[in-house]
């Protein structure tokens, strides 16, 4: 279950529309994930709670990802997507997969999408989550508490200024908990302005004030689970209740806080309904991340060297390459993860005892006739039973592909917290990392 950003592949609608989607992870079922009214799949895995949230769910499925056609890194059309095409579109994602049926999560208006694509085609349809259900657009007798005309049209005046702005970002509305965090803001600016245009955005708004499926509700004969925060600005939480209310054996349950993006506040307790839910028990979580310094080493050159001294004598070097790593490992307290075949993965709770481990492996494996490079980074790992995983895993990894032969780098994190200890550095400059926010300070660390 990786941390990096995976593969994005295209899916063919009936009427040729690509459709952009990702697969994460490899678990028993399959979970298909529709984001709510605009969404970029690729620029989402830059928001490290959205990563969190991702992998937390790919950890008990196969979680599947797509942007609907019109938005993100699907296709343009001319208009907006029809319910209709909503659904061709999840159905040609699952067939582009090879899943025949699959438990559905929809936050938002994507909620729309599975609760219609549910009752439709229940063969194809295991169960379904949905999250602060936007299912009827304009207040009337029955739903007083739904978006009104006026506030429509205030919304459309505030687009129409701001689309794609720090002052535009929706923080205030959908997300309170981040007021005042001015780095929430700008990057919610940059991903509605990846999501769509201007234009693009307002078309989807119009008909998003059309939208009524409680006709559609008490159709649904598939097992649901109804989650809304309680007091969610946004989209209130009487959405939920009515939708619990209408769906046949739906279950109903309101969480704390005020966010209407699922990954942004409390994630773990969403997860964790969800995961009760459709697996029928929640691991525990408890003490499952810790802030750890991880290390990647790694032979440079290996295929070459292995063809030009043949196979058993490449073998005899492995050997004493790893006996020789494990070693330096006992010798500084680290923790060997894994074998990567011709590297490691090593962890260590303190990153002056990690970088003393990479020199002393660059030294052993020089002593052997061969070159390492070695890469660390300090961060907040999450434990998986012997594996580890999560961002500062990536980073590591990353780092570690950039040294040469015989170098040991580091991010500015790892420098920072040895301040004090006598190792030395030369700058590296500036880098961006594939599938990392931003861009990263790095050093050699002078031997």
């Amino acid at each position: 279950m990786p941390a990096v950003m995976p593969e994005t592949r295209y899916a063919k609608a009936p009427d040729g529309v690509h459709i952009a989607y990702q697969v994460v992870g490899s678990g028993p079922f399959d979970l298909i994930f529709a984001n709510s009214w605009c969404s970029h799949v690729e620029f989402l895995w830059s928001r490290p709670a959205a990563v969190r949230f991702y992998e937390e769910l790919s950890s008990f499925c196969r979680l599947i990802l797509f942007d609907k056609r019109g938005v993100g890194l699907s296709d343009p059309i001319a208009g907006v997507p029809t319910m209709e095409d909503r659904m061709g579109d999840m159905c040609a994602v699952l067939d582009a997969v090879g899943s025949q049926r699959a438990a559905l999560l929809g936050t938002s208006e994507g909620a729309c999408a599975c609760i219609v694509f549910a009752a439709t085609y229940p063969q194809r349809t295991s169960a379904m989550v949905v999250f602060s259900p936007f299912v009827v657009g304009m207040a009337d007798e029955e739903c007083p508490w739904a978006w009104t005309s006026e506030f429509w049209d205030l919304f459309r005046e505030a687009m129409e200024n701001s689309w794609g702005t720090p002052d535009g970002s929706g923080v205030e509305f959908c997300t309170p908990s981040l007021i005042g965090d001015p780095t929430a803001r700008d990057w919610y600016a940059h991903y509605w302005r990846s999501a769509a245009t201007p234009g693009a955005a307002l078309a989807q708004l119009e008909v998003n004030t059309e939208i009524d499926i409680r006709p559609v509700l008490a159709t649904v004969r598939v097992p649901t689970l109804v989650l809304h925060r309680t007091d969610e600005q946004w989209v209130n939480v009487n959405y939920g209740r009515y939708t619990a209310a209408h769906i046949p054996g739906a279950t109903l349950v309101e969480l704390a806080g005020t966010d209407h993006y699922p990954w942004e506040q409390n994630a773990d307790e969403v997860v964790g309904q969800i995961e009760e839910f459709l697996t029928g028990a929640r691991r525990e979580r408890d003490d499952d991340r810790v802030l750890a310094t991880v290390l990647f080493t790694d032979i440079v050159e290996s295929t070459e060297r292995a063809s030009e001294v043949g196979d058993r004598s490449w073998r005899e070097l492995l050997d004493a390459h790893d006996e020789m790593v494990r070693r330096q490992l006992e010798r500084f307290s680290g923790n060997e993860v894994k074998s990567t075949g011709d590297g490691f993965l090593a962890t260590f709770d303190g990153p002056a005892r990690g970088i003393r481990c990479a020199l002393a492996i660059s030294d052993g494996a020089r002593r052997l006739g061969i070159g390492v490079r070695a890469g660390l980074h300090t961060g907040e790992l999450e434990r998986r039973g012997d594996d580890v995983g999560g961002i500062a895993v990536h980073i590591g990894s990353r780092v570690a592909a950039l040294a040469q032969a015989d170098e040991v780098l580091v991010s500015s994190t790892v420098k920072d917290l040895v301040a004090g200890s006598r190792i030395e550095f030369a700058d590296r400059g500036e880098h961006a990392l594939k599938g990392v926010p931003g861009t990263w300070r790095l050093f050699v660390v002078v031997a």
